[in-house]
């Protein structure tokens, strides 16, 4: 990890925590189908205690950032933690104490729009698709970003 990655990691966190929102550009695709590389993420700082199962938390480890998933909380002699998982991925993340939750997704941009926080289960199938194969979410990745660029150009879209 170099030194600017280290900088980088502690200014987000510390962000967070002095004005309680930060926003990130997402770069990664284990929250695909419901969170794409280059979708902002709106985080607002939330305490353990807040966070409840199918909630998407912002948390830090070893100097990188993970957006992911609550899918239960830890059970006795572990209290006090959670359990994350990508979207895409079929295995869970290990134990996320306290002092690694940054806080909560509370919206999502892609490109010039808002797009609703996805729950826990929606998209099943597609995630399902992307779970079970690497090219299937490049693929699915690729079709999305030439799908907005052809049929959504420029402004907002109006709801």
């Amino acid at each position: 990890m170099s030194a600017k990655e280290n900088v980088s990691t502690a200014l987000v966190g510390e962000v967070v925590r002095s004005f309680g929102e930060v926003r990130l550009g997402v770069l990664g695709t284990s929250m695909a189908p419901s969170v794409l590389p280059g979708d902002v993420v709106c985080i607002q700082q939330a305490n353990l205690a807040e966070i409840s199962v199918g909630e998407i938390v912002l948390f830090s480890r070893g100097e990188r950032f993970f957006v992911h998933r609550v899918v239960s909380t830890c059970a006795a002699p572990m209290a006090g933690c959670l359990i994350t998982r990508g979207d895409r991925l079929s295995h869970d993340d290990p134990p996320v104490n306290s002092s690694e939750i940054l806080g909560r997704v509370v919206s999502i941009e892609r490109g010039d729009r808002e797009v609703g926080i996805a729950q826990s289960g929606s998209n099943r199938l597609i995630a399902h698709l992307l779970q079970s194969s690497d090219r299937a979410t490049y693929l699915y990745v690729r079709f999305l970003a030439g799908w907005r660029k052809s049929f959504l150009p420029g402004g907002r879209c109006q709801a």
